[in-house]
């Protein structure tokens, strides 16, 4: 890594050091680097392509687990909460001073000026374990979507009576291998085309998602739907209603989590005055409202298409078979995503990782030596492990081919430490918020109560996943 990202960045100071040239100073920030250029527009826009993700596809399943007043309060709620922390978050960016502090460039940093100690290591953990999870859930919801064009033109040609089972796992070692040769490209996330590309694609599915989700309503001449979400009866049990409804928090939660990439955001924007953190809050409030907006429309014209009956992923569920072209476009759309979705979520596993080894043995050959194949960088090292990696994860997603439970158990297990509990903990310290005040005790109560809701909504995928595996068989799906 360092050899790409080395000279980059010192570059500029040689010169200005070199000339004596105060003129090249001014093309730098105060930490050195080149100077930042972001805007509140660029931010929103960054977190607006990062959170609308494949997790609006599940909403509508989650909002007719909660029904008609509990679904759309838990959306508001989970949004209130994300941009409430969020708001903590940005005052961490910068350690000290808010104008003038020490910038910290990543999530990690934030934690590690802050808190330190052993909380360093618990955030690195979730956060990596919540990035190879993330990867296992991609590889799931790219494979469903590659089968779902291949039904859909099967629907088509053989009317919906036929089953047109077909395999998911061809898909995902296809999936993979894609993953494994786009892995070999050094800093493949900050090519400046690729968050462009994620964010047309992910408006392209969520658009024709609701669009048929509108058209589908009208078609059927209201709304479906109940106050209080799936009935108990011939097909659901009280336990599992309640399991479910578990879940849709979860799944909520997942649609919303950012707070893992705020820091970074944060880092493109430029220079005081008015603060990052100032500029930071604003672009996450415009960027949360739109999402919201966003997410109540999808998911719930979802249920009001389809009431009890919304699948777990709108776009491959099959509610709607026709126009089944139009669905073969989303479809492709959300592949396309994931695909590079995938990498940029993998990139800090793979440069962690990388850097550890260098660190251990930095004479090793097999590490450090590199060719140079058009735009792969590889070395052997970099080869195996990124292949290893790309193929754990692979094998993963065919023993558990569950969409849902995944995207469920991944919103919980990360919500409360990287939404709630981090930034409030370090709010705290940074703004010296004494023990005992009324702010302190209101912060304490947010974290806790998100906490159980994290544990009870983990709770609920587990106990579906478990209920998933009683009938089902390993690598069959």
């Amino acid at each position: 890594m360092a050899s790409h990202n080395g000279p980059k960045h010192v570059a500029p100071m040689e010169v200005s050091v070199e000339a004596g040239n105060a003129g090249a100073t001014e093309w730098l920030d105060d930490d050195g680097r080149p100077r930042r250029t972001g805007t509140v527009w660029t931010a929103s826009a960054h977190i607006i392509t990062a959170v609308i993700g494949s997790g609006v596809l599940s909403l509508a399943w989650a909002i007719a687990q909660l029904g008609w007043v509990a679904g759309p309060a838990a959306m508001l709620l989970f949004a209130f909460v994300t941009y409430y922390t969020a708001t903590l978050l940005a005052e961490c960016y910068r350690t000290g001073d808010p104008d003038t502090g020490k910038r910290n460039y990543t999530y990690m940093d934030a934690v590690r000026s802050n808190l330190g100690g052993a909380k360093v290591a618990f955030c690195g953990v979730i956060q990596y374990a919540n990035l190879v999870g993330v990867a296992i859930g991609y590889t799931i919801a790219s494979s469903i979507s590659m089968q779902a064009v291949r039904r859909a033109g099967c629907f088509h040609k053989n009317g919906h009576g036929d089953p047109c089972k077909s395999s998911s796992n061809p898909y995902m070692i296809l999936f993979g291998i894609v993953q494994i040769l786009f892995s070999q490209i050094p800093d493949f996330d900050q090519i400046w085309w690729l968050s462009i590309v994620a964010a047309v694609m992910s408006f392209t599915y969520s658009s024709i998602g609701l669009a048929l989700g509108i058209a589908q309503t009208i078609s059927n001449g209201g709304f479906k739907g109940s106050l209080t979400g799936i009935s108990i009866g011939a097909d659901v049990s009280s336990t599992q209603k309640i399991w479910h409804s578990l879940q849709a928090f979860g799944d909520i939660a997942f649609a919303y989590s950012f707070s893992n990439i705020l820091i970074e955001i944060q880092d493109t924007i430029k220079a005081p005055p008015p603060s990052e953190a100032k500029v930071m809050q604003k672009a996450t409030r415009l960027s949360v409202a739109t999402t919201t907006v966003f997410y109540m429309l999808c998911g719930c014209m979802g249920y009001a298409a389809f009431g009890d009956a919304a699948p777990d992923n709108l776009l491959t569920g099959f509610g709607f078979y026709e126009p089944f072209w139009l669905l073969d476009i989303a479809n492709i759309a959300i592949v396309v995503h994931l695909v590079g979705a995938y990498q940029v979520f993998c990139q800090p596993i793979f440069a962690f990782v990388e850097r550890r080894a260098a660190a251990a043995w930095p004479d090793s050959a097999f590490i450090s030596r590199e060719l140079l194949v058009g735009p792969f960088a590889l070395s052997l090292f970099r080869l195996t492990w990124r292949s290893a990696f790309v193929c754990v994860t692979t094998v993963v997603a065919m023993l558990l081919p569950f969409f849902g439970n995944v995207v469920g158990f991944l919103g919980a297990v990360s919500f409360w430490p990287l939404t709630v509990y981090f930034p409030v903990e370090m709010y705290i310290k940074q703004r010296r918020v004494p023990r005992g005040s009324t702010k302190w005790i209101c912060l304490q109560t947010l974290s806790i109560s998100c906490l159980i809701v994290s544990i009870a909504a983990a709770a609920g995928s587990i106990a579906d996943v478990i209920d998933a595996l009683k009938v089902y068989r390993p690598f069959s799906s």
